[in-house]
């Protein structure tokens, strides 16, 4: 146990000695790959709670009840749902029944709008955060490098070459660990936006079967 302890503590020196020698840029990255993965999982666990795991299966019995005319079962499914799906359906049956075509599709779009709003929350700081880290990867390589010559410059013909060599090498490590943050942070935003890409995509086909069929009850506007 003890030598997995000291084998721990010294890697984790180890870390901490690298991260030094990438100067401020570095710790930039290393702040950067904390808030990626933060919101990696923070966007994971909204897009949960908003039912983009669990394939619809409720919402689209539903849809398919209010296209054999049982509106009142369809309603019934959806009733108390938190999944955009859900709501998007819900809220299209319900302002089907209740208003004219023109305000009931109007209102259906004002809530699609609303829960694909919160459907992407979340990915514009993953976009930012993989364009910027990569670029404070090279900021980091460009000072280092300047560091490296300067130093070059004044040993003169003294110059160590291997001293050069390790003074280019610390000063690339900011441009891979900034690589290292960007990479997961585009795979994450692309993944994300697939997933609500999907979410649209049924959430408008199910509005467009709700409108399609003819109420089998006059809406309350007209009766009225």
């Amino acid at each position: 146990m003890n030598e997995v302890w000291t084998g721990l503590r010294t890697d984790l020196e180890g870390g901490w000695e690298v991260i030094s020698m990438g100067g401020p840029a570095i710790w930039a990255i290393a702040a950067l790959s904390v808030i990626t993965l933060a919101l990696i999982l923070w966007k994971a666990w909204r897009l949960a709670l908003l039912g983009a795991w669990n394939g619809g299966r409720r919402t689209r019995r539903a849809v398919e009840q209010w296209g054999a005319g049982q509106e009142t079962e369809a309603l019934a499914l959806v009733e108390g749902r938190r999944s955009c799906r859900a709501r998007l359906v819900r809220a299209a049956m319900r302002a089907r029944r209740d208003f004219d075509d023109a305000a009931a599709q109007a209102e259906t779009e004002r809530v699609a709008r609303a829960l694909l709003a919160r459907a992407r929350t979340g990915l514009r700081p993953l976009e930012l955060i993989a364009t910027i880290a990569p670029l404070l990867g090279l900021l980091g390589t460009v000072l280092g490098m300047i560091a490296a010559f300067q130093a070059l410059q004044e040993a003169g013909s003294r110059a160590d070459p291997a001293a050069l060599a390790g003074g280019i090498w610390e000063a690339l490590l900011t441009t891979a660990a900034g690589m290292a943050v960007a990479i997961p942070a585009s795979m994450a935003l692309t993944w994300f936006e697939s997933v609500a890409d999907r979410l649209r995509h049924e959430m408008e086909d199910a509005a467009t079967r709700i409108f399609l069929r003819p109420l089998a009850v006059e809406p309350i506007s007209q009766a009225a």
